[in-house]
């Protein structure tokens, strides 16, 4: 039987700026950041570089919002194993700081903000995507996946590769193969960007009977399957490159780069599975990897990067010439 202290765990007074950093902590607003690159990342692609900087504003502000909405649902879900999770205890529902009520309306007001802005601001179909989201990691992931599946955080993971669908909607109002491509490489990147951080608080998922992958057929298993996403990430990174010209060289160096630089920390935890040290670097890098890469997207579509390259180009046939 589950302890009930994280049902019934009495509130103290809290100061209003106590109160504030609950509700902020509830939101997990470090995962939210990355969320919010991959956001901006896609617009700026569909954009050609060149992005309305309310549009943008807008969209970011808003994708926090439906992130913290599903951050929020998910630590209602999860508040029974939080507390008896040591690293989660203190969270502020396990804890008593804040209620579940409270949390839920917390949650659904973020959420419809979310989308009201976003339909205001931007379309219907970017608005519709934010909400799909949400209903993806509350209710495959959070509900369904996470407590019955070691594959949770590879189907799961599609609600962290909806953001770019989001921000690509926002400029364009319509979904190209582009952002299809965009979404593919998050959903691949997700595997080998989790399950290091998985190995590495295996011990906790055991504890609470969360069936992640580490936990159930245990680190070699899991690096090869880390492996094998690192070799497919590389190709779909590319697609954007060709076959559909969405990006040029400047990203195309940047993700090959990257792409190989990850098949290699990945085949180094194969060799040693069991050594935490390797799983953390990789956790590490592949956080690096999307940063970098949304970075490289980003510098790849700006009208001065083209001139700058076109420029080149002429300097070289001119050269070559001579």
């Amino acid at each position: 039987m589950q302890p009930t202290s994280w049902t019934n765990a009495p509130e103290n007074r809290q100061s209003f700026s106590q109160v504030l950093v609950n509700y902020w902590q509830l939101t997990k607003p470090r995962l939210i950041v990355l969320f919010l690159i991959t956001t901006a990342a896609g617009m700026w692609v569909a954009a050609h570089g060149e992005v309305d900087p309310l549009l943008l504003l807008v969209t970011l502000i808003s994708g926090a919002m439906a992130a913290g909405s599903a951050n929020t649902i998910n630590c209602l879900y999860d508040r029974d194993i939080d507390y008896i999770m040591e690293r989660t205890r203190h969270r502020p529902l396990p804890s008593g700081r804040i209620q579940p009520w409270e949390a839920l309306v917390f949650a659904i007001a973020l959420a419809a903000t979310s989308f009201a802005l976003l339909a205001v601001f931007a379309n219907l179909l970017s608005a519709g995507l934010a909400m799909a989201g949400i209903a993806v990691y509350v209710g495959i992931y959070t509900h369904w996946l996470k407590r019955s599946s070691t594959q949770n955080i590879v189907i799961g993971g599609a609600a962290g590769a909806i953001p770019p669908l989001v921000g690509w909607a926002a400029v364009t109002g319509e979904l190209s193969w582009a952002a299809w491509v965009l979404f593919a490489i998050i959903f691949i990147w997700t595997p080998p960007h989790f399950w290091p951080l998985a190995m590495l608080i295996q011990d906790d998922y055991a504890k609470v009977g969360v069936p992640m992958m580490p936990v159930v057929d245990g680190d070699a298993p899991t690096a090869r399957q880390i492996f094998v996403y690192t070799l497919l990430l590389l190709p779909t990174s590319l697609l954007l490159v060709f076959p559909l010209h969405a990006a040029g060289g400047i990203y195309a160096l940047v993700a090959f780069g990257l792409g190989v630089t990850f098949i290699y920390r990945a085949w180094d935890l194969l060799q040693v599975p069991e050594d935490k040290d390797r799983a953390r670097s990789l956790f590490k890098f592949s956080i690096l990897y999307m940063m970098l890469l949304c970075v490289g997207m980003v510098v790849d579509s700006l009208p001065l990067t083209h001139q700058l390259v076109a420029q080149a180009a002429e300097y070289l046939q001119i050269g070559t010439i001579l």
